[in-house]
């Protein structure tokens, strides 16, 4: 009977030591998944300032592909330009604008 339970104990062991190894592969693979993200989100980024460097009043960030752009245009033609430029980045799912027009 000690036999028994001695297998039992073993398997059971063997049983959640295998569930902990799967934990720690999912949460590898979501850490990945988010480096990946930061990655893109980086890379979108760059390319809009990049595209906007005439205008570096204008700040952009970029959250799992959503782009925000903040600070003040000469015009609302130049904010409508710097939304049109972003939008068209791949990888962009939005652009939400929190642009101000300059006052004259």
């Amino acid at each position: 009977m000690k036999t028994n339970q001695l297998i039992a104990r073993l398997m059971i062991a063997a049983a959640v030591g295998a569930t902990g190894v799967a934990y720690a592969q999912q949460d590898a693979a979501l850490a990945g998944a988010a480096k990946a993200t930061a990655t893109a989100d980086d890379a979108i980024t760059s390319k809009i300032k990049a595209s906007l460097a005439d205008q570096k009043q204008i700040g952009v960030t970029t959250a799992d592909g959503v782009v925000t752009l903040t600070g003040t245009v000469a015009s609302t033609d130049a904010g409508t330009k710097a939304i049109q430029v972003a939008s068209a980045v791949p990888g962009v799912k939005e652009v939400k604008s929190e642009l101000t027009v300059a006052s004259k």
